[in-house]
C-alpha cells in the first residue's frame, strides 16, 4: 500500500489500510488512521493527526507552517477527522500560540481543489468548499454550512450551521446560520431553504426559520427587537434556538 518512491519519516505513524502513493512526502510527528488514501506529490507535515478512511488527493499541502508573520516555529499542530475529501492542491495549515495552537477539521467534509483552511481554524461536519474557496486564521464553519466558489472569509469570522455562501462572496462579518449570502461584501439573501428540505427540516420549522429571518432582516426593528421576536419563535421551534443563539452571541458582527 506504500508506493516504494514515497519518502516517509521513521517518526510518522501510519495505520493498517493506509495507501499512500509516488513522490508523497509525510513528515516526522504525522499519525494517518486505517484506510485513509493519500495521494502522489502530497505532502504532509506534523504535528499532524488524521483520522480513518479520508482521501487527500495530489498535490494537497496538510499540516504545512501557518502563514504567520508572528508564527516563530513554536510546535502547533493540524487535527484532521474522518472521511473528509481534500482535492487537489488543497492547504490545510497548523494553528499558531497566539490561539489554541491547532487547527481542527471535523468528519465527512470536502475540500475542493485550491481551496484554503488558515492557522486555528474550526472546521465542522459536513462542510462544503468549492473550488478556490479561502478562509482567513481562527474562522469558525459550523456543520453543513456551503462555501461557494471563489468564496474569501475574512479572520475571525464565524459562519453558521446550513449557512450557505454564493459563489464568489466575500465576507467580512459572521453568518447567522441557516442564511443564505452573497456579493462583495458579501449581503443576506433569504435563507438556505432547499439545504435545510434535503436535510430532513420539517416545513413548520423551516416556516419557522423564515419568519425569524424576516424579524432579523425585513422588518426593520434594532437588533434587541429582532431578537426578542426570534427568541419568541425559539421556544416554539427548537431549530430557532440555533439561529437565536448565533445573534445573541455575535451580536453587531453578523452581515447585516
Amino acid at each position: 500500500m506504500i508506493h516504494p518512491c514515497a519518502v516517509i519519516d521513521p517518526g510518522a505513524r501510519l495505520a493498517a489500510g493506509v495507501d499512500v502513493g509516488p513522490f508523497a512526502v509525510i513528515g516526522a510527528g504525522v499519525e494517518i488512521g486505517e484506510g485513509t488514501r493519500v495521494g502522489p506529490h502530497t505532502v504532509i507535515r506534523g504535528p499532524t493527526r488524521i483520522g480513518r478512511d479520508n482521501r487527500i488527493f495530489q498535490f494537497a499541502s496538510v499540516g504545512e507552517d501557518p502563514q504567520d508573520m508572528k508564527y516563530g516555529g513554536e510546535e502547533t499542530r493540524l487535527e484532521i477527522g474522518d472521511r473528509n475529501q481534500i482535492r487537489e492542491c488543497a492547504t490545510l495549515h497548523r494553528g499558531t500560540v497566539q490561539d489554541q495552537g491547532v487547527t481542527r477539521v471535523g468528519d465527512d467534509n470536502l475540500f475542493m481543489a485550491y481551496t484554503h483552511v488558515a492557522h486555528d481554524c474550526r472546521i465542522g461536519n459536513h462542510v462544503i468548499m468549492a473550488n478556490a474557496a479561502s478562509l482567513g486564521g481562527h474562522v469558525e464553519i459550523q456543520d453543513w454550512a456551503i462555501l461557494g466558489g471563489f468564496t474569501i472569509v475574512h479572520q475571525f469570522c464565524r459562519l453558521g450551521a446550513h449557512s450557505f455562501c454564493a459563489m464568489g462572496s466575500a465576507l467580512s462579518k459572521d453568518v447567522p446560520p441557516y442564511v443564505t449570502v452573497g456579493g462583495q461584501p458579501a449581503a443576506p439573501h433569504g435563507i438556505n431553504s432547499e439545504g435545510l428540505r434535503r436535510r430532513g427540516f420539517s416545513p413548520a420549522a423551516i416556516a419557522a426559520i423564515k419568519r425569524a429571518y424576516r424579524a432579523l432582516y425585513l422588518a426593520g426593528l434594532k437588533l434587541d427587537e429582532a431578537l426578542e421576536r426570534i427568541g419568541g419563535l425559539a421556544a416554539e421551534v427548537p431549530e430557532v434556538a440555533a439561529l437565536a443563539a448565533f445573534v445573541a452571541e455575535r451580536g453587531r458582527g453578523i452581515v447585516r
